[in-house]
């Protein structure tokens, strides 16, 4: 989306479209679930669609280091966009979700709790936990761009502190998924291997080969974690699983180098096909939050009324038709009628230096 200075990377609203129907679709197959996993190994990350939500915070990561590279920031600036960005949509389903609890006669206090707890833990709903994983992103910002400042390899250690400080909660709890998934404890890696990947973007450039081998790797890594249990059941969830030490690390380094990849080798054109996924990346915040009150009941539906959808490719399938034919206008109003307006109140809050 067009950003206050004005720069605007249909390249990366691509990538936002897809975290979205990844997320989306493993929302969706959750409904109805498959007894296999994808005999195409590469759909494992439909299968796993909650890997969408690493593909978000390390793209975050890489544009803001595209937007900051070499700039001065205004800090207060920034943080004062961020909320205009965020917290309008984010007000909004929270009093949804508060009256549709008020009609169920659910406890509006323990629900304020949650939202006020929202602000350090990942109690908001509607998938507004990110959010909260953004917000402790953005406190942090300014001590990445200081690294980055001195050394493009420094949010490297970053990336080694949060795995050692992962192995050592998972040697005490005995478990790091719910703090892997859910904080900025697993997130961070990917906001660091997002910035770090950008200052390295001209490497990968037109590496088509090296890029494929590397997604082909990731693909075939979760294929076998999907085999194994995945998100879920590996056995139980949370799970015991040291994976999750590293599973935020690997999906950062996989998704930092594909963005890096493909915004540096193509130049997509803001028209036709491009231009539609383009938008879909720009509602993609708008369909993230109101996907919930929709992709269960949808999925639902349509395996009680239209046609079975346990097996794994027809579901994706009709995934893919409910997000097009409804999330995608649902993403168009609820982006035009709450989030735009507040963009106009935004600040420029990155300047080159004199």
């Amino acid at each position: 989306m067009r950003s206050s200075s004005g720069a605007h990377f249909i390249a990366l609203d691509h990538v936002r479209a897809l975290a979205a129907f990844m997320v989306f679709t493993w929302h969706w197959n959750g409904v109805v679930p498959v007894e296999y996993v994808p005999a195409l190994f590469p759909f494992s990350l439909l299968a796993e669609g909650h890997t969408g939500v690493a593909l978000f915070m390390t793209l975050s990561g890489y544009l803001f280091a595209k937007l900051l590279d070499g700039k001065a920031i205004d800090y207060r600036a920034f943080l004062w966009n961020r909320v205009l960005r965020l917290l309008p949509l984010l007000v909004v389903i929270i009093l949804i979700v508060g009256t549709i609890k008020f009609i169920r006669g659910e406890s509006l206090l323990f629900y304020a709790y949650h939202i006020a707890a929202g602000v350090l833990l990942p109690t908001l709903p509607n998938g507004g936990w990110s959010i909260t994983v953004e917000f402790h992103y953005y406190i942090v910002l300014p001590l990445f761009l200081w690294m980055l400042r001195k050394s493009k390899f420094l949010p490297i250690s970053v990336v080694a502190a949060a795995i050692a400080l992962r192995f050592y909660i998972h040697y005490e709890r005995g478990e790091i998924q719910s703090f892997a998934f859910w904080t900025i404890i697993g997130r961070i890696d990917q906001f660091a291997l997002g910035m770090l990947m950008y200052q390295f973007r001209a490497y990968l450039a037109y590496r088509h080969l090296a890029v494929f081998a590397t997604f082909i790797a990731f693909a075939m890594l979760y294929w076998l974690f999907d085999l194994h249990g995945g998100f879920s059941q590996n056995p139980t969830y949370p799970s015991p699983s040291r994976l999750w030490i590293l599973l935020p690390t690997i999906e950062g380094v996989a998704y930092a180098v594909a963005i890096a990849w493909y915004d540096s080798s193509f130049s997509p054109s803001a028209t036709g096909v491009s231009r539609f996924v383009g938008r879909i990346g720009e509602y993609s915040y708008s369909i993230y939050l109101f996907h919930f009150f929709i992709v269960f009941e949808a999925a639902k539906f349509v395996n009680e009324r239209v046609m079975d959808i346990s097996g794994f490719y027809i579901a994706c399938l009709w995934s893919l038709v409910f997000f097009l034919l409804v999330m995608v206008p649902v993403g168009y109003l609820s982006f035009r009628f709450i989030e735009a307006p507040f963009l106009t109140l935004r600040k420029r809050y990155a300047t080159v230096p004199q």
